[in-house]
């Protein structure tokens, strides 16, 4: 197998630095990635969510590779119109994916969308604003998250897309402390601050859309190409590697054989090459006027993130 780096989260459980993302992942493709992946690649870190609608598909993937389960770390999240029923939303995660425990259960967005409203995923008011069940703390989704936790149905717990804000909110009540907080990280949207702020609670930082998203558009980015010019690696490696070496969980989402393999090798070789000097070039680059997010659903709240351009606060919890 394949040496890859893992990190020890906070509850003494190690967790693969580079993970296979599922998003936007077409359910027919899915299985065949995952399959690919763990098969014929070496990952052993798999990223899904329940809102992602191919659960069964990453679960026949897992299936099909023949990778016994201990040896693989399986994600999946809480949706948001599911923070009123933690356990059971978890064990329709566990019954799609054909697992009898996960690895990692994220709070996927901390904010509790009306379960009784007009769409199960994503319920509206009148106006079209996303329908926010606004008497609702975080707190009481956390308490249900430690419950199944405390049960053994997850090996570890963690947040997804919290801010400072949120996380002030949350950490005095709860009794386990997130394992991750899962963001939108990447050369553009690095958050440093943030990053700092998590690694000294004991949190660890993944990141998603590290290339940038759809079409991976940092590909393009002037400053990671040289780097990688210069190292004789491609851009995607060095934009990876680069958040391996920053200590962070790295989810790149691909359904490309070619490119899934690509991903997996360039990253762990820009890891090993990339030098003190690369890495603090690459920390300068956002705040030198490329500081962009591609992932902002229009919730109606403030999320308390300081880089979340055309956003209008609310003065609530959530």
């Amino acid at each position: 197998m394949v040496d890859q780096p893992k990190i020890k989260l906070n509850n003494g459980v190690e967790i693969p630095a580079l993970g296979l993302g599922t998003w936007q992942s077409k359910p027919e493709e899915v299985i065949h990635a995952v399959e690919y992946s763990l098969k014929e690649v070496g990952y052993r870190h798999i990223d899904c969510a329940w809102a992602y609608a191919n659960e069964k598909e990453v679960g026949e993937g897992i299936r099909r590779s023949g990778v016994p389960r201990e040896e693989i770390f399986v994600t999946s999240k809480l949706w948001s119109t599911r923070h009123n029923n933690v356990e059971k939303a978890l064990d329709e995660s566990l019954a799609n994916l054909g697992l009898e425990y996960l690895d990692l259960y994220l709070v996927h967005w901390p904010v509790h969308l009306n379960p009784d409203g007009n769409h199960p995923n994503i319920p509206t008011k009148p106006d079209g604003t996303r329908d926010v069940v606004e008497d609702w703390h975080i707190r009481q989704t956390w308490e249900q998250m430690e419950a199944v936790y405390k049960k053994g149905k997850v090996r570890a717990i963690g947040v997804s897309n919290c801010s400072e804000k949120i996380l002030e909110q949350l950490l005095p009540h709860a009794t386990v402390v997130p394992a991750v907080d899962q963001l939108e990280i990447h050369l553009y949207n690095p958050q440093h601050e943030l990053c700092a702020y998590l690694q000294s609670k004991g949190i660890v930082p993944q990141a998603y859309s590290p290339l940038g998203s759809t079409g991976s558009p940092l590909l393009q980015d002037e400053r990671a190409s040289a780097i990688a010019q210069r190292h004789n690696l491609q851009t995607a490696d060095v934009l990876l590697g680069y958040i391996l070496a920053k200590g962070y969980v790295v989810l790149p989402k691909s359904v490309t054989p070619s490119r899934i393999a690509a991903n997996f090798k360039g990253a762990l070789a820009a890891h090993k090459t990339l030098t003190k000097e690369d890495i603090e070039q690459l920390d300068k680059v956002a705040a030198a006027g490329k500081q962009k997010r591609f992932i902002m659903p229009p919730w109606p709240v403030d999320l308390g993130f300081r880089d979340w351009p055309g956003h209008t606060p609310l003065n609530m919890h959530i």
